[in-house]
């Protein structure tokens, strides 16, 4: 499966544990949220422009909605465009999720000397793709040393002469621009970075991009003309932020504990995703598909299906406790 990050490739089934219903008197499903919930409660995937910093960028986007709490999905040098998911408000701590998800990138490598085709690709398939080791560039957020990072795909679309446009999907935390140096340095002919642009970012692709301007349009026609539909096309549900992570469903009953803080038993479980390992991080949600909480697996699909045992250590709780608090 090419061009696919490895969360892409996972077609997650759904297990029943116990059928339930859900009271529609509590809770809300994503899509009906209020304009002035999803403000404070939602993402935007800004298509970053080139210029300002991703903290920037953030910084905007809370000038823009009159908000003054947002978090974006991992840092775009000034001159690199592209997907930057933005989380706001309440929904701040999503962005946790998506710093560790997988990323793609569409860039120009430029060749300090021209080279032959061939050579290029058996050079990127044999060193390039896979497991690699990297080195930090020098203005990096992290300590430089040798890290191992895995490279999902690399697929040249184009060449012209020492221009090479290709695509890439890269595990989170690998620096393009430190793997072209090091394609130039393997070939023996020096490279660097002419462009570079995000494609995706976990779940977030170039499909729901919005800019800046396209935001502050939306935010007038809901403030001055009291229409949220452009609004409401650009802020997508939280819950977007999680579709890459595996799920457990739990009944109305159990959401409010669960909102406390309490760690998830397996009585309290509705349906699952399958192929849940122990370890990993997972989604809690409602029968309505709200996100309660994100927290550690400590059984497995198989063990979550049986009568008894602790399900999910919850760890980072976002449904506001009294959402389903009348269930008790």
């Amino acid at each position: 499966m090419q061009n696919l990050l490895p969360f892409e490739k996972i077609q997650r089934k759904i297990l029943v544990r116990k059928e339930a219903e859900t009271d529609e008197r509590y809770g809300c499903r994503p899509e009906e949220r209020k304009a002035e919930e999803i403000i404070n409660y939602g993402i935007v995937n800004i298509d970053k422009p080139k210029g300002p910093t991703s903290h920037q960028v953030s910084g905007y986007v809370q000038k823009i909605l009159h908000i003054n709490k947002s978090g974006h999905s991992g840092t775009l040098d000034p001159a690199t465009t592209g997907v930057l998911p933005v989380a706001l408000g309440r929904a701040t701590r999503i962005v946790q999720t998506l710093l560790t998800a997988g990323k793609e990138y569409v860039a120009i490598m430029h060749l300090h000397k021209t080279i032959e085709e061939e050579k290029l690709r058996e050079t990127i398939k044999k060193n390039f793709l896979g497991k690699i080791r990297q080195m930090p560039p020098l203005k990096s957020s992290v300590k430089r040393q040798l890290r191992t990072r895995t490279i999902y795909y690399f697929d040249i679309l184009e060449i012209d002469e020492k221009d090479i446009l290709f695509k890439a999907g890269a595990e989170a935390g690998t620096y393009i621009r430190k793997l072209i140096h090091d394609i130039g340095q393997k070939m023996k002919v020096g490279a660097h970075m002419a462009e570079l642009r995000r494609t995706k970012a976990g779940p977030f692709d170039e499909l729901t991009l919005a800019t800046l301007h396209e935001l502050t349009d939306a935010c007038y026609f809901y403030k001055e003309e009291n229409n949220d539909k452009f609004l409401r096309k650009i802020i997508q549900p939280v819950e977007n932020g999680i579709k890459h992570l595996p799920k457990v469903w739990v009944f109305d009953t159990t959401v409010e504990s669960i909102c406390h803080g309490v760690d998830l038993k397996v009585p309290g479980i509705s349906r699952l995703n399958d192929s849940i390992s122990k370890g990993e991080m997972a989604a809690i949600m409602t029968i309505k598909d709200e996100l309660v909480a994100l927290g550690i697996a400590k059984a497995d699909s198989k063990e979550m299906m049986a009568e008894k045992g602790l399900a999910v250590q919850t760890e980072k709780v976002f449904m506001q406790p009294g959402t389903y608090k009348t269930q008790l």
